[in-house]
């Protein structure tokens, strides 16, 4: 005997004088509202749209059921709603609410060309897979992977979008280099263990203003921080003068960005830097008396002192010339704290700025 389904709602027990039940006709229901809202950025920026303008699509028009720019749209937006997998898309292919910020026509996909594929407005694992993993350059002979990105535009694009972003040309812009662990948990290519992070990572190098990114390399995690720095640096900073030319830029990084090759490109291009600098017996000894000062301070009262020192610094051998170096003195409960940083900064702000 069959099963009969067709109950259309389930009671439960009421609230005082309120029906509280179950129902089944709410029609299309998401937990992903919140993607419109990506949506509406997009439909202002045109982020999503510039980005898919980086690719090449090699395809038979007349073939075409998923432009790129819906390809890329359904990517992008399920990587922000949390769905990172491929493997995701098999299901969200149905889903309408994707559909919708993907930019199709018909989010069911009920008009879909092949009957198989009706009910699925939207790209499954297999074509979204191809779209990653097409090379460069799409030989002819290739029979599935033929959309092609150009890096290098979307290199520019990432500065193309900051420069939009303001209304007037700011006069100064601080660039803030940053390189970071991204954990990897499998023997994906490029999988290095690094001792510091303590793990096998990926080590991508991020250049930041405030909140806008305008660089994100990836890199495999047996290099230096530094690396490739600097023809990152080069290629912004052209960007950025071509968009505004009186720009005042400043650079900023840690101590793992104090690298001859940085500081002296940055000198040679009018480019102004604060970096960390890591202590050294040498450094030290040159803050004593700065340093005995803050503790005599931090005993008299209490609290955390500082005292502020420049003086002029040169490495004995990986340093072209002596630089200024400013250090923070400090002195805290758990007691000695010295920072330096070197800086081409002219001295005329004074040490504590």
């Amino acid at each position: 005997m069959s099963t009969q389904c067709n109950q259309e709602f389930l009671e439960f027990h009421p609230l005082d004088k309120r029906e509280v039940r179950g129902g089944f006709d709410g029609g299309t229901i998401t937990s992903d509202a919140g993607g419109l809202l990506l949506r509406e950025v997009e439909k202002r920026t045109g982020i999503i749209a510039q980005f898919a303008a980086c690719f090449r699509d090699h395809r038979k028009a007349e073939r075409i059921e998923h432009r790129v720019e819906e390809l890329v749209a359904q990517r992008v937006y399920g990587l922000a709603l949390g769905y990172e997998d491929l493997n995701d898309h098999q299901e969200l292919r149905r889903d309408p609410l994707l559909g919708v910020l993907a930019g199709k026509a018909d989010p069911t996909g009920e008009s879909r060309a092949r009957e198989r594929d009706q009910g699925k407005a939207l790209a499954g694992k297999s074509t979204l897979n191809r779209l990653e993993l097409t090379a460069a350059a799409v030989e002819e002979k290739e029979r599935y992977k033929k959309i092609g990105l150009d890096f290098a535009e979307v290199d520019q694009l990432l500065g193309e979008i900051f420069i939009q972003a303001h209304d007037a040309p700011p006069p100064q812009i601080i660039l803030d280099l940053d390189s970071t662990d991204d954990p990897l948990h499998g023997k994906q290519e490029g999988r290095f263990f690094h001792g510091y992070y303590g793990h096998y990572c990926y080590l991508p190098l991020y250049i930041f203003n405030g909140e806008h990114l305008l660089c994100a390399r990836l890199r495999p995690a047996n290099i230096d921080g530094a690396a490739g720095s600097v023809e990152e640096l080069a290629r912004l900073v052209k960007q950025l003068r071509q968009a505004w030319p009186e720009v005042r830029i400043i650079v900023r990084g840690d101590s793992g960005f104090c690298r001859e090759e940085l500081m002296a490109w940055c000198e040679a291009h009018q480019v102004q830097y604060v970096l960390g600098l890591a202590k050294n017996d040498r450094l030290r000894a040159e803050i004593a008396a700065e340093l005995a000062q803050a503790a005599a301070q931090y005993q008299q009262t209490g609290q955390a002192a500082r005292v502020f020192k420049e003086f002029r610094y040169q490495t004995r051998e990986s340093w072209s010339r002596a630089r200024r170096v400013v250090v923070k003195a400090e002195h805290l409960e758990k007691g000695a704290n010295p920072r330096f940083v070197v800086t081409s900064l002219p001295s005329a702000a004074g040490a504590r700025w």
